[in-house]
């Protein structure tokens, strides 16, 4: 059994380039794997490995300044989630694009997961996922607005061209686990948005606390690693991903005559050329060669 991490600390770094080889250094001699990016606005990462080396890196990234009291989301895998550990330099922890936005002066109001339920049934709230298209498509929270962004970026264009449908209302806001709301809470408020509330923990916290026959949950939640998807109590999800386009399909997707395995899918059918897709069969082979070597 695999232990999950997901954690991020908006905090400013002024030499985020001396802080990368340490931390590599120390998670993988800790044996752990994952995604961990460094920017002047903080970190941002999910790892995967044994408790004691998860908390061997985690008590490493204590150490950064500004991350004594940083937070994780927990949650378990019965197969490696990841293949390799890749630690990043980025320009943004989570891409927005607006320079001015700085989470660390201002953000909505946290909702503890027990407390979501009673905010969102309110008539005069407006509840907004801030996650990309995709990620909504598997599953969302019953009522919220989905703003169809094909990234993150998007949602500053997309609240512009909103707000004034919006106006009146309070704004609820979730995410993931709560990074993007951060930052976007921290826009709205900028832009002069007076109740702005966001999921505290984001979805993982609400499935991991809140009971299946409470939640207000539908579908799947999407994460970054080879689960693909997790549930209520934070199970790995039925979903896979279409190696074409990277986005998640169901059981009944895999059965569709526009999926082909490592190639396409429904969603991408369309949007490569017969040479993209020869270059995909061939690298599916290939890896399923390696497999089997392996094996």
């Amino acid at each position: 059994m695999y232990v999950v991490a997901a954690f991020y600390r908006f905090t400013p770094f002024d030499a985020p380039e001396a802080l990368k080889k340490p931390l590599a250094a120390c998670a993988c001699a800790a044996g752990v794997t994952g995604t961990i990016l460094i920017a002047p606005e903080g970190i941002n990462g999910t790892i995967a490995g044994s408790r004691e080396g998860i908390y061997t890196v985690l008590a490493h990234i204590r150490t950064l300044p500004g991350c004594a009291a940083i937070e994780w989301k927990e949650s378990h895998a019965e197969d490696p989630p990841f293949g390799r550990l890749k630690v990043r330099l980025k320009r943004e922890i989570v891409t927005m694009r607006q320079p001015g936005v700085d989470p660390t002066c201002a953000v909505g109001r946290y909702v503890e997961p027990g407390d979501w339920n009673a905010l969102i049934s309110a008539p005069d709230v407006a509840v907004i996922d801030t996650r990309n298209d995709y990620e909504v498509a598997i599953g969302t929270f019953r009522g919220a607005i989905n703003p169809a962004t094909a990234s993150f970026s998007d949602f500053p264009a997309w609240w512009e061209a909103n707000r004034a449908a919006l106006s009146g209302k309070r704004i609820a806001m979730f995410c993931t686990g709560g990074i993007r709301c951060e930052k976007s809470t921290n826009w709205l408020i900028s832009q002069g948005a007076e109740e702005v509330f966001h999921l505290k923990g984001g979805i993982l916290k609400y499935l991991e606390e809140v009971p299946e026959e409470e939640s207000l949950w539908d579908g799947a939640c999407f994460v970054f690693d080879r689960r693909v998807s997790v549930r209520h109590g934070l199970e790995e999800g039925e979903h896979t991903l279409c190696h074409g386009c990277r986005r998640p399909l169901n059981p009944a997707d895999l059965k569709r005559p526009e999926y082909e395995a490592g190639v396409s899918c429904h969603h991408c059918l369309n949007e490569h050329s017969e040479e993209d897709r020869a270059r995909f069969r061939e690298r599916h082979r290939q890896m399923a060669l390696a497999a089997e070597r392996k094996g």
